[in-house]
């Protein structure tokens, strides 16, 4: 079975696919980490945004997991560290790149193959699995989105103020509409939750029966 939630930054989608993967004993595939890993890894090679060979090159050869709900790049637990300010301010020009994409795309794909799934992110029911059994579109208020956000980062030990982190978020909802390749888009075949006044556990629960046949 194959899960797919696309929606924008803060909506909520990273929390419902952790709670899926234990609720339904689905493998969690955080699609979104595995572009902050080339992020993280070219900050660490000290590897311009704008050196789109070095940045392919390292979408070609990276080494990223996923094991009880932490991140591993190069079998180093990298959890916190791929959400830290410096990462969030690259990693969208960066999966704009289109063959990073491609190389992400067909990475995704691969983990995807062989599992009972949920995999969250920004073209996962358009691009990565568009025949994916469930399509779910997860949004949210910018207001909202901005306020989880901030909670998520303090419960990380990250300090941004309200305006970096809504600065940011706009920025970066502009960046994902309009991306050549891999954008984030509304369309017909998606399931719409508009988690604004919902908690976790009812965007869960809802997407439970959905799934199950039961709503």
């Amino acid at each position: 079975m194959v899960v797919a939630i696309d929606g924008p930054s803060g909506s909520g989608k990273g929390t419902v696919a952790k709670l899926l993967e234990e609720k339904l004993n689905l493998v969690n595939i955080d699609t979104g980490a595995t572009y902050r890993c080339i992020a993280l890894k070219a900050l660490q090679n000290n590897i311009s945004v704008e050196d789109e060979d070095k940045l392919i090159e390292i979408s070609k050869n990276i080494n990223v997991r996923f094991d009880n709900h932490k991140v591993f790049l190069d079998d180093c637990d990298v959890t916190k560290e791929i959400r830290s300010k410096e990462v969030t301010s690259i990693v969208s020009p960066i999966s704009s790149i289109i063959k990073v994409r491609e190389n992400m795309v067909e990475l995704q794909r691969k983990m995807a193959n062989s599992n009972n799934v949920v995999l969250e992110g920004r073209d996962i029911t358009t691009v990565v699995l568009p025949n994916a059994d469930f399509k779910f579109y997860l949004d949210a208020t910018l207001e909202a989105r901005v306020n989880r956000r901030i909670q998520q980062n303090k419960e990380l030990g990250i300090d941004m103020s309200y305006e970096e982190v809504y600065n940011s978020m706009s920025l970066r909802d502009q960046n994902d509409m309009n991306k050549p390749v891999g954008a984030l888009k509304r369309t017909d075949e998606q399931i719409y939750i508009d988690s604004t006044n919902m908690t976790i556990t009812e965007v869960v629960d809802k997407m439970i029966n959905i799934i199950k046949g039961e709503n």
